[in-house]
């Protein structure tokens, strides 16, 4: 199938206005699918102020496009001055080994291991788990740019970023391998449950609770960002009457370059939607977040003239 002189045109241009394009499914901040999700991971912790990026989902000439322009099929797909690097699995090798920092004109990466520590009983679990797998598997550890944190068993690689600790050996990739240091791996077995307990000091800390009395005063007071997540048609049925903002028409993007200790509180009916507006706020490092217990729908007990829906 031929590239439309036209399509063709459109991704010359991208490709010439920007150093870096990423043609991906979704946007940096919220990809929409794991191959995606691993070259923009890659690109954000290298391109902090941002690059170039096509969601393709939103622009199907341009997803079918750039297919037939680079003749590479899949999607994502990462270039550098003009010229295709290529999906994922290359853009994170390229990552690891400090290749893609030489190509972006940037110093050399950090390859020094992380200082972590694992407790006797987890090294027990975790030497026999690697054991079981076979000879010459070794733990992975991502951390990703949410600090979550996942392990799994892989091959042992000579060249990974490693720790070894008593015969175990735990690798490292080298977009996270920074957000490991301090990390902290027991192994529990009491009240709490059976499993890894996985302690991160990097990471921003947890979402609180709090209740709409207290998130009144401290509102009241201008100690505290008040962000309603409900849609426009929900706050005209019932709305707190104290300050507040929105996520409507940019409203995320200018609370997103808030600076990073602002109080925040997100409301919603019930509490869930609110919950997962502040745990996307923890992910970009905000540092002191709360979710109003019980939505507005709680807050109509403190206030008689919010009305229940």
């Amino acid at each position: 199938m031929s590239l439309a002189p036209a399509v063709r045109s459109r991704i010359e241009s991208l490709l010439q206005s920007n150093r870096v394009v990423l043609f991906m499914k979704g946007a940096p901040d919220a990809p929409q699918c794991g191959f995606s999700a691993k070259a923009a991971g890659a690109l954000n912790a290298l391109l902090p102020d941002g690059y170039a990026h096509i969601d393709v989902l939103s622009d199907p000439e341009i997803r079918e496009g750039i297919k037939e322009y680079g003749q590479w099929p899949t999607i994502p797909q990462l270039y550098i001055d003009g010229e295709l690097v290529g999906g994922s699995d290359i853009v994170e090798q390229m990552l690891n080994s400090g290749e893609l920092h030489g190509v972006l004109g940037l110093p050399a990466p950090d390859r020094s291991p992380p200082k972590v520590s694992v407790t006797t009983a987890a090294r027990q679990m975790l030497r026999e788990a690697a054991a079981n797998a076979g000879e010459g598997y070794a733990v992975q550890v991502e951390v990703d740019p949410r600090f979550q944190t996942r392990l799994q068993l892989a091959p042992a690689d000579a060249n990974a970023i490693a720790v070894e600790i008593d015969g175990l050996r735990l690798q490292f990739d080298l977009a996270g391998v920074r957000r490991a240091d301090g990390l902290s791996i027991d192994w529990v077995d009491d009240e709490r449950g059976r499993g890894l307990v996985i302690d991160n000091p990097n990471a921003p800390p947890k979402v609180q609770a709090i209740t709409p009395a207290d998130a009144a005063e401290r509102v009241a007071a201008g100690t505290l960002t008040l962000v309603d997540v409900r849609p426009a048609a929900e706050r005209e049925l019932a709305s707190v009457s104290l300050p507040f903002s929105t996520l409507d028409e940019g409203g995320m993007q200018r609370l997103e370059t808030l600076d990073k200790g602002t109080p925040i509180a997100f409301l919603c009916h019930h509490g869930g939607r609110s919950a997962q507006a502040a745990e996307h706020f923890r992910g970009l490092g905000f540092r002191e977040l709360y979710n109003v217990e019980g939505g507005i729908d709680a807050w109509a007990d403190l206030d008689s003239s919010i009305a229940r829906y």
